[in-house]
């Protein structure tokens, strides 16, 4: 039986699969690969808010039925999954959402790890350059856009996966819902695992766990090809910490681009630049 489901969502390229991993060790804890349930809320809501079928019936009622159906909805699919008594449910779409998750169960715990932009950039980097044989719509000689680092930086900017999820990240520091998160700098994971999962631990009031970071098991399993070349959920089985090579990869110009516009991110999460 299912008692608490908890949230992740977190930075692309930034440690979120790891993390799910490393918590699985948890005989306790069900971690999810990248997970549906959002959008399948997403299209409940719609519907909720524009059906005439709801909009004709008594609003109290309606809420009322509406806000049951999204928590038992979310609980039910779990328990039918898993009989771990703790889930933590993987999308990048949660955190934006801490109102909503609010509306359905109060006080709702999202952990979100984030990384240096340079670094994730610079991962993007490095999977487009080590898949030449593929087209995979970045680079547009016709119009000349994505034909260089300092470009493609900019593609990425503005197109999925960084840019929903920066802006999404903007806007939580925006409205103050931020405080509610716990945020995890995957540096300071690699660096100190023991330190970061006891934080998470005290944050989600559950018991600490002895984990193992020299043998991770892969728990969550996903058909990469789905996502292409940026979105594998291939892990390490041991937690080492990672030398930045961004600058290699990107230039001192892309760097640039990159501190420049996300000063906010930088003075926020006191990355140095």
């Amino acid at each position: 039986m299912v008692n608490k489901i908890f949230y992740n969502s977190s930075l692309p390229r930034a440690g979120s699969t790891l993390i799910q991993n490393i918590l699985a060790q948890n005989p306790e804890i069900y971690s999810t690969p990248t997970s549906g349930i959002f959008e399948m809320f997403y299209q409940v809501r719609n519907v909720y808010t524009n059906s005439p079928e709801f909009k004709a019936q008594d609003e109290k009622l309606m809420k009322a039925g509406y806000k049951n159906l999204l928590k038992e909805g979310i609980y039910g699919f779990y328990n039918a999954i898993t009989d771990r008594p703790y889930v933590i449910d993987k999308c990048r779409g949660w955190s934006m959402e801490y109102n909503f998750i609010d509306f359905y169960e109060p006080g709702p715990k999202i952990i979100c790890m984030i990384r240096d932009l340079r670094a994730i950039f610079s991962s993007m980097e490095k999977k487009y350059r080590k898949n030449p044989e593929k087209e995979l719509g970045v680079a547009n000689w016709t119009d000349l856009t994505g034909t260089t680092t300092d470009k493609r930086v900019i593609h990425w900017s503005n197109t999925v996966p960084i840019a929903p999820a920066l802006d999404r990240l903007y806007q939580v520091l925006l409205e103050g819902t931020h405080e509610n998160i716990l945020f995890i700098r995957f540096e300071d994971l690699c660096e100190n695992p023991k330190l970061e999962l006891k934080r998470i631990y005290e944050y989600l009031e559950l018991p600490e766990y002895k984990h193992d970071f020299n043998h991770i098991e892969q728990f969550t399993h996903e058909d990469d090809s789905v996502y292409g070349v940026f979105g594998d959920h291939v892990i390490k089985n041991k937690l080492e910490v990672v030398q930045d090579d961004f600058f290699d990869i990107l230039g001192e110009s892309a760097c640039k681009l990159i501190t420049d516009n996300y000063q906010w991110f930088y003075e926020t999460f006191e990355y140095k630049i």
